[in-house]
């Protein structure tokens, strides 16, 4: 009965989106706006509102009933409940999520509609080693003891760590295996962010698509420490233009996790964890 929901639900989506379509193709007669921007924006906009409503395991659930798949929500529930670290297990899936909207689904797109390569996207070693490692020791030395400060607020510790481990026994290998999550996060957040929006963006308006690219990555920090959403600001236009300029997000990955996993060691500190 739900599969036959299902069928009907995606045939109605089917001819909805047909419609949108026609009505989009009116609207933009006149409007200079190229596809590929247009996809770029749409799919951007889509995969953030999958992500803000489907990376809490619970929300997920609610998702699965709307849609008629409770038989899924249900063996999902099941199999969380079975895990020793429920904390570790909603980590992971928060993960999972993020890591597939802002980063396989990016790639997918890139590959099987634009026909592009990831390269092109930032998805790329920078072509000077040397002046990337001094780049990264003067941002990272400048962020070092700022970090430091913020982690001393009590706003941060109440946010900081992700992953709180329950005693010192479960520092190791939890934590390490969600710092291993975590950096996979990064990958994926630096690729939509700085490789998919920025590089996605770049031939239509140039450098304004770093601009375009800060304000949703700064929206994605409001439920963040209010220093740290400010920061995400001058960070976002900071890597944005470093992958712009050097057509590649590695270094902005090595930046941003280094501070993260800075953070998360300050906080553990703080807390009297290490």
């Amino acid at each position: 009965m739900s599969c036959m929901r299902l069928f009907r639900m995606i045939n109605l989506i089917r001819k909805k989106v047909k419609v949108f379509q026609q009505i989009l193709a009116e609207l933009t007669k006149e409007v200079k706006v190229s596809k590929k921007a247009l996809f770029v924006i749409a799919l951007s906009a889509l995969c953030l509102v999958f992500i803000r409503y489907l990376t809490s395991f619970n929300e997920l659930i609610l998702f699965l009933e709307l849609v008629h798949l409770t038989s899924i929500g249900e063996y999902l529930t099941e199999l969380r409940n079975d895990v020793q670290d429920k904390q570790l297990f909603d980590l992971i899936y928060w993960t999972i999520c993020r890591v597939f909207f802002y980063l396989i689904i990016p790639i997918l797109s890139i590959k099987l509609i634009l026909n592009q390569k990831i390269s092109d996207f930032g998805w790329r070693l920078s072509d000077n080693f040397k002046k990337d490692l001094k780049i990264f020791f003067v941002f990272f030395g400048f962020m070092f003891p700022l970090v430091f400060w913020v982690s001393t607020q009590e706003s941060f510790l109440v946010k900081y760590p992700f992953y709180r481990p329950s005693s010192e026994d479960h520092i190791y290998p939890n934590l390490l295996i969600w710092e291993i999550f975590y950096f996979l996060q990064f990958i994926s957040l630096e690729f939509f962010f700085r490789g998919f929006l920025v590089h996605g963006l770049k031939k239509e308006i140039g450098d304004y698509s770093v601009l375009v690219m800060v304000i949703p990555y700064c929206m994605i920090h409001f439920q963040k420490p209010f220093l740290e959403t400010i920061g995400a600001i001058f960070a976002g236009l900071i890597l944005g233009y470093l992958s712009l300029r050097k057509n590649s997000i590695v270094t902005g990955i090595a930046l941003h996790f280094s501070v993260a996993i800075t953070m998360d060691v300050f906080a553990l500190y703080h807390l009297g964890y290490i």
